[in-house]
C-alpha cells in the first residue's frame, strides 16, 4: 500500500450536514482541505497530511482530569443504568431498550460527518462487541435477559463516558440522513413480498425452505435462545439439542438475532417452531437492509463532500447494483451470517481506505469489527486482517501517537478474542475440509463480477487516485484489489483440493462484489457537481447552468449504464448475471415447484405429531429429495435436530434404499410421517419382509391439501 498519513480527518462539524462545509479554496473531492477552511480541532502537519489536533484527541493526563471532574454525575448514570431496564420491563416496554443502547454508543461516539454516519458506526460497534460479549452471557446466571444484559452495555457506557470525559452528544439531523433510509425502505419492501404475499404460515415456510440452510440456522437461533449463550462453549452438554455440524459454525450472528428477539417476545422454554419462522425471516431481511445501509455508507464516506444530486445517484446505484448482482442469493440460498460478516467487513474496508478523526475511535471500530468477524463469518477474517494490518504498517507508528494505552488494551483484547470461533471450528470441527467443497452455486456470474463490475472498478479507482491525486481512492484500489486477490486465492486453493474453483470461490467473490458495488458508487463523487456561482452576471450564470447541464447529464448517463450492465434496464445486454432473470427477481417472484407441498407436509406433522421422547420422528416422501427436506423442517420446527441427524443426513438420495438406511441406522424407536401413499406401500413391504421392525416402527399419516 502507498504511504499515508495515520489518520485522515473528516472535516465538517458533527452538527453540520456534510453539504454546508464552506468551499472557498476547497480541494478537490477526495482530498484534505485547505487549512483555512478547516474546522479549528484539525491542524495541517508541515508534510501536508491531516491528523487530528491533541486537544480534538485527549491524552492521557487530559483524559485523567476529564474523568476527576466526571465523577460528580457517574454514580447518577450507573444507577439510571439499571433503573431504566428495570422500569421498561415493569412496563412491558423492553423493545425499547436496544435503541436506548445504540442512542448511547452513537452519542459517545466521535467519529463520522453526520447522524447517518454515527448509527452505522454505532450499530457495527455493537454487534462486534455483542459477539464477543456472548461468551460473558454463556457463563453467567442470567444469560440473555433483557434487564441484566441493558444493565451492563449502560453500565459499561457510563463508565466509558467518564474516562474519556464525553458527554453523549449527536449531530443534527439533515435531509441528508433520509436518503439511505429511503434506500433501505425500498430494497427490504421489494425483496420481503414472498413474505408479504404469503397468506399462511406453510407459504411462509416455503419461502425460506428455498435455502435449505434457512431451516438450520433457524435451529441454531432457537436453541441459542433456550440455552441462553453459545453451544461450543459447552459442546457436550448441547450435544442433545443441536446438529453436529452446527455446535461449532460460527454463531454471532444467531446469538445476536437470539439476544434481539429476546427482547420483542418472553424467552421460551422449548422450541419456538412456527412462531420463531416470522421472527427468523424478519431478522434475515434486517441483516440485508444493513448490508444496504452499509453499501451506501461506505460509498458516500469516500468522497470528501457530495452534492445533493451525487447523494441520490449515489443511493440509485448501490440500489441497483445490489439488486442486479448476485447478491440476493444471499437470500434465497440462506446466508445470513455471510450477509453480516460482509457488511463488517465492508465498513472495515471503508475505514481502511478513509480513517476517522479520533484515533482511539478508529482503534476501536477496527478491533472491534475483526472480532465481530471473526465470530460471525471467519471466511472474511484474511482479507480484512490483511486491511488493518496494512494500514497499521503503512501508517508507521503515526496511528498509535499519544493513544498507546487504547492501542494496548484493543490489541490484546483483540488477539485473545478474533481467534477463538476460527480455532474452534479448525481444530475441533476439522471445518478446513469444507474449502474442498465443489457442490452449491455455479460460478458463473462470480467470474463475470470479477471480469466485469471488478475491472471497471480498478480502471476508474487508478484514474481517480493518479489523475486527483487522490490518497483516499488508491487505498481503496488496494481494498479492493485485495478482496478481488483473495477470491483468486481461494479459487487456486479449490481447484488444488478438488480440481475446479467451487462453493468458497462463490462465497469469497460475494464479498468482492460488494467492494466493487461500493467503489463504483464512489466514484460518482468525482463527477463535477453544479457547484455555486463564482460571480454575478449573464456569463457567471451561464457557466453555472453549463456546469448544472454537464453534471446532470453525467450523472444520467452513470446511472443508466450501471442499470444496463446489471440487466434492470435491457436484460439481454447483462454483463453480470448468467441467466436473464436477476436473483432478486427469482427471489420476489420464485419458482418454487414442490416446496409448497413439502412445506404444508411438514407444518401438518408438526401440528399433528409433537416429538416423543427417545423416538426418532422423519418423514417419509414419494422421493428423497422431499424426504429429505420435510424431515429437515420438521426436525428445525420441533427442536429435534439432534435426534434426528443420522436418519436425514449422509443417506441414499433414492428410495427404497434410504427408508431402509434410516431404519437400519436408528436402533431405537422410529415414527415415519408418511406423506403419500407410493411411500406408505414401499414401507408396508420392508415391513412384511422385516417383521423384527415392526416392534420399533411405527407409522402415521400427514394430511396434505394438494
Amino acid at each position: 500500500m502507498p504511504p499515508e498519513p495515520a489518520v485522515l480527518d473528516q472535516p465538517t462539524d458533527p452538527g453540520r450536514p456534510r453539504d454546508t462545509v464552506p468551499t472557498a479554496g476547497a480541494a478537490p473531492p477526495g482530498e484534505p482541505l485547505p487549512a483555512d477552511v478547516r474546522p479549528p480541532a484539525v491542524t495541517e502537519p508541515a508534510d501536508g497530511s491531516t491528523s487530528p489536533d491533541p486537544a480534538a484527541d485527549p491524552g492521557t493526563a487530559q483524559l485523567a482530569g476529564r474523568s476527576r471532574r466526571a465523577l460528580w454525575w457517574l454514580i447518577p448514570a450507573l444507577a439510571a443504568a439499571w433503573l431504566l431496564p428495570l422500569a421498561a420491563q415493569a412496563l412491558h416496554a423492553t423493545a425499547a431498550l436496544p435503541p436506548l443502547v445504540l442512542l448511547a454508543t452513537a452519542g459517545l461516539l466521535r467519529a463520522g460527518r453526520s447522524l447517518f454516519d454515527r448509527i452505522l458506526l454505532a450499530v457495527v460497534l455493537l454487534l462486534g462487541v455483542t459477539a464477543a460479549a456472548g461468551l460473558l452471557f454463556t457463563v453467567w446466571p442470567w444469560k440473555l435477559q433483557p434487564v441484566p444484559v441493558t444493565g451492563l452495555a449502560l453500565t459499561v457506557l457510563a463508565l466509558m463516558a467518564a474516562a474519556t470525559g464525553r458527554r453523549p452528544a449527536l449531530p443534527r439531523p439533515s435531509w441528508t440522513d433520509a436518503v439511505p433510509l429511503a434506500l433501505t425502505a425500498v430494497v427490504v419492501r421489494y425483496l420481503a413480498t414472498p413474505y408479504v404475499e404469503a397468506t399462511d404460515a406453510a407459504q411462509r415456510v416455503a419461502v425460506l425452505m428455498r435455502g435449505e440452510d434457512n431451516l438450520r440456522h433457524l435451529a441454531l437461533v432457537d436453541v441459542i435462545g433456550r440455552i441462553g449463550g453459545y453451544p461450543f462453549v459447552d459442546a457436550a452438554a448441547v450435544r442433545e439439542h443441536l446438529l453436529s455440524q452446527l455446535v461449532y459454525y460460527p454463531q454471532g450472528w444467531h446469538l445476536s438475532v437470539a439476544l434481539l428477539d429476546g427482547f420483542l417476545v418472553p424467552p421460551a422454554a422449548g422450541p419456538r417452531g412456527l412462531a420463531g419462522v416470522d421472527h427468523y425471516a424478519g431478522w434475515t431481511l434486517a441483516g440485508f437492509g444493513l448490508l444496504t445501509l452499509a453499501l451506501y455508507w461506505a460509498a458516500q464516506w469516500l468522497p470528501l463532500r457530495l452534492h445533493p444530486l451525487h447523494r441520490v445517484l449515489t443511493a440509485v446505484l448501490v440500489g441497483s447494483l445490489l439488486l442486479g448482482t448476485q447478491l440476493p442469493r444471499l437470500l434465497t440460498s440462506g446466508y445470513p451470517t455471510e450477509a453480516l460478516g460482509m457488511t463488517l467487513t465492508v465498513v472495515l474496508g471503508a475505514l481502511v481506505a478513509r480513517p476517522v478523526n479520533r484515533r482511539r475511535d478508529q482503534l476501536v471500530l477496527l478491533g472491534t469489527l475483526l472480532v465481530g468477524i471473526a465470530f460471525t463469518y471467519y471466511l472474511f477474517l484474511v482479507p480484512a486482517a490483511l486491511l488493518v494490518a496494512g494500514w497499521l504498517l503503512v501508517a508507521r507508528g503515526r496511528a498509535l501517537r499519544g493513544v498507546a494505552g487504547t492501542a494496548t488494551v484493543v490489541a490484546l483484547c483483540t488477539a485473545a478474542l478474533v481467534p477463538v470461533v476460527p480455532l474452534a471450528g479448525l481444530l475441533l470441527a476439522d471445518q478446513s475440509e469444507a474449502l474442498a467443497a465443489t457442490n452449491g452455486p455455479d460460478t458463473t456470474e462470480a467470474r463475470l463480477a470479477l471480469l466485469g463490475l471488478g475491472g471497471v472498478v480498478a480502471l476508474a479507482l487508478i484514474l481517480a487516485g493518479t489523475l486527483r491525486t487522490g490518497r483516499v481512492w488508491r487505498r481503496y484500489l488496494w481494498v479492493v484489489l485485495t478482496g478481488a486477490a483473495y477470491a483468486v486465492a481461494i479459487a487456486h486453493l479449490t481447484i488444488a483440493e478438488s480440481g475446479e474453483a467451487g462453493y468458497y470461490f462463490n462465497k469469497s467473490m460475494h464479498l468482492a462484489t460488494a467492494l466493487f458495488v461500493v467503489g463504483t458508487a464512489a466514484v460518482v463523487g468525482l463527477v463535477p457537481g453544479a457547484g455555486r456561482r463564482s460571480g454575478r452576471g449573464a456569463l457567471a450564470t451561464v457557466v453555472y447552468a453549463a456546469r448544472a447541464v454537464a453534471s446532470t447529464v453525467l450523472v444520467v448517463v452513470t446511472g443508466v449504464t450501471a442499470l444496463t450492465a446489471t440487466g434492470l434496464v435491457d436484460r439481454n445486454r447483462s454483463l453480470l448475471l448468467a441467466e436473464d432473470v436477476s436473483w432478486a427477481e427469482r427471489w420476489v417472484a420464485p419458482d418454487l415447484s414442490d416446496r409448497p407441498r413439502t412445506a404444508r407436509t411438514c407444518v401438518d406433522a408438526y401440528r399433528r405429531y409433537p416429538p416423543v421422547p427417545d423416538a426418532v420422528t422423519v418423514v417419509v416422501d414419494q422421493s428423497a429429495g422431499r424426504s429429505y427436506r420435510a424431515s429437515i423442517c420438521l426436525s428445525s420446527l420441533q427442536g429435534t435436530t439432534a435426534q434426528t441427524e443420522p436418519a436425514i443426513y449422509e443417506l441414499s438420495l433414492r428410495e427404497p434404499d434410504r427408508t431402509v438406511e434410516i431404519l437400519r441406522r436408528i436402533t431405537g424407536p422410529v415414527r415415519l410421517v408418511v406423506a403419500d401413499p407410493v411411500a406408505g406401500r414401499r414401507i408396508d413391504r420392508l415391513l412384511r419382509r422385516e417383521p423384527q421392525l415392526r416392534s420399533r416402527v411405527t407409522t402415521v399419516p400427514a394430511v396434505v391439501a394438494y
